[in-house]
């Protein structure tokens, strides 16, 4: 726990602002960003005695007198506040490594990491803990930061985290009981620098490991399996073609010999999703789950919202969801999921990435509407792959653009391959917003 401190939070995104809570008790506590912020929330610091500040040059409201600086998992390493506080002397963390900090011995924590695959991995865990019975915590997801809750866990519990690879840029002392990995791509680059960095940042999930802890790894993922090679885990594996603790044989999932369900007995469908199923049991028989729970959660679980969600159909046009989808490989797992014509949405921050991965898995796509910082460059890449594309402002106008082109059984699909941040403040604004403007042509 942190007691007596001055500290300095940087950015008052949902993790900020729940670090601010849980630190108010017993420390002095700043925040600052660059942005303006609900009224409520600051009324709800004021009263917790917590100071904010809007400022854009915040490295100047950051002096020796603090003892410990948090910032948001989004803020890189050269952000001249982070450099500062380096120069001072003045320890960085993130909310992840303080709510750790907070946590009663005897907790149970299982952490999920990975290029793609957490959110479902994550909830699905949660699910299947929670169906057998067990007291659990999920965080990470959705939007639900660890600080949140860390003070209402007991010991037994179990606490299911989603950990990005940004949050460990910023963990120290973070150690899980059970680690999944669910695979490596290229991703983050932009943010890590390489992919070497972003392989190194990765396996910080396991550094505090040791026989005791178990490891969960994507046997058919090759740079999943060879970043773990020296880990001190007890690993198990999970694949869809291969002998591994977890795996498919003959149309079913097994575990070790005993057969958990048939695939078509699953109602979230899909390769991706089967090895995100894979790895969540995995995760939950470390504990000894019943079979029986775990069959529960796989026959009524429909997805994780933003993730490849339904959302609706008009006039037999259907609607999904994949805002969550903030990068190529992402989207690529979102088209090799149709076989229909797909009318698909992309579009957001220009992190200076090119689209040409896309390329092979555009076979099933009549038409792109882009929108966003990036919309020139897809517009490009479009036309040398002699694909329809338009330019849009916004949106709402290429999504009311593609169901005035969609004919019967087409998939309207949001599936970015690029991060909010241009427009939306989180992918879960961006997807809300999309599923209110499908609302509203289903309303006309």
């Amino acid at each position: 726990m942190v007691n007596n401190q001055k500290v300095f939070i940087l950015g008052m995104t949902k993790s900020g602002f729940a670090a601010a809570k849980l630190l108010a008790k017993d420390n002095t506590v700043f925040i600052t960003d660059q942005k303006d912020q609900k009224e409520e929330d600051l009324q709800e610091l004021h009263r917790l005695g917590v100071a904010f500040q809007k400022s854009e040059r915040q490295e100047d409201l950051l002096d020796s007198t603090y003892n410990l600086l948090i910032k948001s998992s989004t803020i890189p390493e050269k952000n001249p506040v982070i450099e500062k506080a380096r120069k001072l002397n003045i320890p960085v963390i993130n909310e992840v490594e303080l709510a750790y900090h907070y946590l009663p011995n005897g907790v149970n924590l299982i952490g999920i990491t990975g290029s793609r695959g957490k959110t479902t991995t994550t909830t699905l865990i949660a699910l299947m803990l929670k169906e057998d019975g067990r007291r659990t915590f999920i965080g990470g997801t959705q939007g639900i930061p660890f600080s949140d809750f860390v003070h209402e866990v007991k010991p037994n519990d179990m606490v299911v985290l989603e950990v990005s690879d940004h949050q460990l840029c910023d963990a120290y002392e973070f150690q899980t009981n059970v680690s999944v990995l669910t695979n490596i791509f290229k991703v983050h680059l932009d943010f890590q620098g390489s992919f070497d960095h972003y392989k190194e940042i990765t396996k910080k999930i396991f550094v505090h490991h040791n026989r005791y802890q178990t490891a969960i790894i994507n046997l058919d993922n090759e740079e999943a399996v060879t970043l773990t090679n020296d880990i001190q885990s007890e690993k198990e594996y999970f694949s869809k073609e291969k002998n591994a603790t977890c795996y498919i044989k003959e149309g079913a999932i097994y575990y070790q010999t005993e057969k958990i369900i048939d695939l078509k007995d699953i109602l979230l469908k899909g390769e991706h999703n089967y090895e995100n199923i894979m790895a969540a049991i995995c995760a939950v028989k470390v504990y000894g789950v019943d079979t029986r729970n775990i069959v529960r959660v796989l026959k009524t679980f429909k997805g994780v919202e933003h993730c490849l969600e339904y959302v609706t159909s008009i006039d037999n046009v259907f609607f999904y969801n994949d805002s969550k989808s903030t990068n190529t490989e992402a989207t690529i797992t979102a088209l090799k999921s149709f076989a229909t014509p797909v009318l698909l949405i992309l579009g957001g921050l220009d992190e200076g990435k090119s689209f040409d991965s896309l390329a092979p898995y555009m076979r099933h796509v009549k038409y792109v509407a882009c929108y966003g910082e990036t919309k020139f460059k897809i517009q490009s890449f479009c036309a040398d792959q002699h694909i329809p594309c338009e330019v849009f402002e916004n949106l709402k106008d290429a999504t009311m653009t593609c169901f005035i082109k969609a004919m019967a059984y087409d998939i309207i699909l949001l599936s970015p391959a690029c991060a909010s941040w241009d427009q939306y403040d989180s992918f879960e604004t961006r997807g809300k917003e999309f599923k209110e403007i499908v609302r509203e042509l289903g309303s006309e």
